[in-house]
């Protein structure tokens, strides 16, 4: 069976995994690692509702991951915390996979004879291989048209002109891959041929999982501020962090700073820290009710998703742009952020095009950093910014603005 399917659709792909949608639902149905549990209706429920009292129960899970400073990132070990930040929520990536971590079901599936259902990433490979197979082929025909056209104007004199398309020509929904070629026999004398090896057999250990799970900063300190599902140990005291310490660590990590040395040394926190900056726009597209993805794959800093990966493709790519309210700010801070200065047309006309060409639309997200002479700090004492940070109540200064950009195609938008 083909995975290609034909390219001349009109709008956006509303759903994936169609076949596999139902599976998916109870897979993943909680769209937070925090479950909220209802008794079933009866009269005390309605008796205890009239009394503003209720019978439902919270299950916060308790996931462990350690802070890696090199990579700027948390990683979650366990496979079983893995599952869950990744089936509820869509949070983390495999870091032996593109997405979610299948490096395991991929090895299982490799060592069995028999076949099984491919992983998602297996299937991408296989539709890629397709694709690529496919364009080879109608490349193939239609030399093979104008070679023939070319043959009756020699010999005959007569122009023809190559079709394009035709029964000789294939398409995306005539194209069928070629049938996989039967295995060659070997004699069975041969050492190290498979009849001398057997069949797997099915009580043989499964291989290692060497994966684990890879949290950005702004994921990490959601689950661990805002949901109080997990939980970071310091990989140089092997002591897990307090909120404070990891506020001042995540921040840290931005700076530069020695790394592997305890204790860390003391550096002075700006308010233009990178790790603020993509924090506040990550926080702000959950806590409405998104899933965030990262977006370097179409040159965003994030993508938005209704309900995940795996149900529908992702509406809104989001470029984060800082906004200093004091230009003075920007000229003395020691951080370069990345389009904190205004950016070429042809730079935004790159990037709305290459988002509209696979229906995204493009999200300008303004971030503004407060300006340093309106914040209550009690002295001019670097020190005392530094205390204003160290805390997430800083956040309360800054302010999110948000700009659509849609890219004006006279040919479809005549109507």
């Amino acid at each position: 069976m083909s995975l290609i399917k034909p390219s001349g659709r009109k709008g956006p792909v509303s759903g994936k995994n169609a076949g596999r949608r139902n599976n998916n639902n109870q897979i993943y149905a909680h769209p937070l690692p925090v479950v909220f549990w209802y008794p079933p209706a009866t009269r005390i429920r309605s008796l205890l509702g009239l009394l503003g009292l209720t019978l439902t129960k919270v299950e916060t899970p308790q996931c462990h991951g350690i802070f890696d400073e090199a990579t700027r990132s948390v990683w979650v070990e366990s496979r079983d915390d893995s599952t869950i930040l990744w089936r509820r929520g869509f949070f983390g990536k495999g870091d032996l996979s593109r997405s979610e971590p299948s490096w395991l079901a991929r090895q299982i599936n490799a060592r069995r004879t028999g076949g099984s259902r491919l992983t998602s990433e297996e299937m991408t490979a296989k539709r890629r291989a397709e694709r690529k197979q496919f364009k080879i082929d109608r490349a193939r025909a239609i030399a093979a048209v104008a070679a023939e056209a070319e043959a009756v104007f020699e010999s005959e004199g007569r122009v023809v002109v190559p079709a394009l398309s035709g029964p000789a020509i294939p398409s995306a929904a005539t194209w069928k891959p070629a049938p996989a070629p039967a295995p060659t026999e070997l004699p069975t004398d041969t050492p190290g041929t498979p009849q001398d090896e057997g069949p797997l057999e099915e009580d043989e250990e499964p291989p290692e999982d060497l994966e684990h799970l890879q949290l950005t900063l702004p994921e990490a300190f959601f689950l661990m501020w805002n949901l109080n599902c997990l939980t970071v140990t310091d990989p140089l005291t092997n002591e897990l962090m307090t909120t404070s310490q990891i506020w001042l660590a995540f921040q840290t990590a931005h700076l530069n700073p020695p790394l592997f040395v305890s204790p860390r040394p003391v550096v002075e926190l700006q308010l233009d820290n990178p790790f603020i900056i993509n924090y506040i726009v990550y926080h702000h597209y959950r806590s409405l009710g998104w899933v965030v993805r990262g977006g370097i794959k179409f040159c965003v800093d994030y993508m938005l998703y209704k309900r995940g990966p795996v149900f529908n493709h992702a509406e809104f790519s989001v470029v984060v742009c800082p906004v200093y309210e004091d230009p003075a700010d920007q000229a003395a801070s020691t951080l370069d952020l990345h389009h904190a200065s205004p950016f070429a047309w042809s730079w935004l006309s790159t990037i709305n095009r290459v988002n509209t060409q696979v229906y995204k639309t493009l999200i300008l997200t303004y971030v503004t950093i407060p300006a340093r002479a309106r914040l209550p700090l009690p002295t001019a004492d670097p020190a005392s910014l530094t205390q204003l940070l160290s805390s997430p109540a800083c956040l309360q200064y800054y302010s999110v603005r948000e700009v659509t950009v849609r890219r004006f195609i006279p040919a479809r938008m005549r109507d």
